[in-house]
């Protein structure tokens, strides 16, 4: 096996992935949603024109700048790099920058762009399997900088492969200020319903839920929730590549080039289509790890634009109701705790020093996975926590209440049919035991907050890669 990821990060970091000022939208200015205000950086901001790359496949930048002036874009490959987070890959401009049309919305509240693109990149074939950021920079007054993120993909074989979660950072996307799938133009803030759709075509906002991080603005929810898991593992030395959501959906072949598959943060928005190759994949013998909260809690329906574009936006179908099948457990929203270890000598708490009862702090949040479990042969619970904070859906508002369980997390694991696993760390937070990386904000929930990077974590999270590369030998 190549040993790409090593190599890649042996070449010279940098911390000028970061950006260091920003300008947001605010109450009265033109551009200002008359619902949710300051998430918007109307003076610049862009999309890219697919959600994952490989090399040789052209990529198209659509960036809006106001007042018209020139930018430019700097584009960065995120992982380790000395501890430096990321590595420069590209400087492009400077360009004319001007403003670009505000689509209409539709009577789903779609707001799908249509921006002639700034420029036109072809990947070149050098460039690692990763999560790139474009880094967009208006040089004069008003100063401002957001990102455009966009993943790399690779046909080679590797260790692992994550899945960025981008269907659910695209579901929360608010952008221009109330058009997230949450919004069905009523004030209430989180609206649970159907017939509300979201589009890929458009810029992300600053994301609004949990965290404030406006350093973040553009670049989803990678920075704040899936950021440490990439940085750790590529830290560790292990081979990884990297792919859509829509990747899974799309290309079930893809996922057989791994021996371990993750699933990262918040993973709540699945397609029927992704499921049912994420399935296929664990019956082949790939391993699976949900280091994941509220996981495929909604099922969605994929809508194409037009021909040749596929999948560009998407609405609510339904709840999940069979996840447990597939993770062990069942997804749910809010609930936060301390990861509490009920099974000590289990080969996954080995040189952790954990005895029963013994907690990690706050590393359940904001979202969580627990009972009711799958009648799954061989199906552990290696870790069980009372929680805080739970709340049900809105009957009159939304789907109707899901199911619930009896308010504990759980963490479980079981064994594939090809001696592989599948393990379900059951909190969107696990990531933040792993690593912080440069620029990275831990994570803080209404009543609940992660310590940071914790070494029994590290060493669970090592015990079950070592094991699933193994295949249990």
């Amino acid at each position: 096996m190549q040993r790409q990821t090593q190599a890649e990060n042996r070449l010279p970091g940098t911390l000028d992935w970061q950006l260091t000022r920003f300008q947001f939208d605010y109450p009265g200015h033109m551009q200002a949603s008359p619902i949710i205000r300051g998430l918007r950086s109307s003076t610049i901001e862009g999309y890219a024109s697919r959600t994952s790359v490989y090399p040789g496949d052209t990529l198209e930048l659509m960036v809006s700048v106001q007042p018209e002036a020139g930018f430019e874009i700097d584009i960065y490959r995120m992982g380790y790099y000395d501890g430096l987070g990321g590595r420069h890959l590209l400087h492009l401009g400077t360009f004319e920058g001007r403003r670009q049309p505000m689509p209409m919305e539709t009577i789903e509240r779609l707001r799908e762009c249509d921006w002639e693109p700034a420029v036109t990149l072809t990947i070149p074939d050098d460039w690692a399997s990763g999560v790139y950021l474009a880094k967009l920079t208006k040089g004069t007054a008003p100063h401002a900088q957001s990102y455009i993120v966009f993943v790399v993909k690779s046909r080679r074989r590797a260790q692992v492969l994550v899945q960025v979660s981008d269907l659910t950072w695209q579901a929360y996307n608010k952008w221009p200020g109330a058009n997230s799938i949450y919004d069905d133009g009523t004030p209430d803030m989180w609206y649970t319903g159907d017939k509300v759709r979201v589009s890929f075509d458009r810029p992300y906002a600053k994301y609004c839920q949990i965290v404030d991080a406006p350093l973040s603005c553009g670049s989803g929810e990678f920075l704040l929730w899936e950021f440490p898991l990439a940085y750790w593992l590529e830290a560790e030395g292990y081979e990884v590549t990297y792919c859509s959501n829509l990747d899974t959906h799309h290309d079930p072949d893809l996922l057989l080039s791994c021996e371990v598959f993750i699933s990262v943060g918040h993973d709540e928005y699945w397609t029927r289509e992704m499921y049912d190759n994420v399935s296929r994949a664990r019956d082949a013998g790939v391993s699976l790890l949900f280091l994941s909260g509220n996981t495929m809690y909604h099922e969605i329906l994929p809508y194409t634009r037009k021909e040749g574009e596929p999948f560009r936006s998407f609405a609510r179908r339904r709840y999940f109701q069979d996840e447990q099948e597939l993770m062990g457990a069942s997804s749910f929203g809010p609930g936060y705790g301390d990861w509490t270890c009920v099974q000590p000598d289990h080969w996954v708490f080995e040189g952790t020093g954990m005895q029963a009862g013994d907690r990690i702090p706050g590393l359940i949040g904001w979202e969580y996975h627990g009972e009711p479990f799958k009648a799954i042969r061989g199906l552990e619970v290696l870790a069980r926590s009372d929680l805080a904070g739970q709340q049900s859906e809105d009957p009159v508002r939304g789907f109707g209440v899901r199911p619930k369980g009896d308010g504990r997390h759980a963490a479980v694991l079981y064994p594939g049919p090809r001696g592989n696993w599948v393990f379900n760390a059951g909190t969107i937070w696990w990531a933040e035991g792993l690593s912080s990386p440069p620029g990275h904000i831990p994570a803080m929930g209404d009543i609940g907050r992660v310590q940071g990077p914790d070494r029994r974590v590290q060493q669970i999270t090592r015990n079950l890669l070592a094991k699933c590369l193994s295949k249990g030998v």
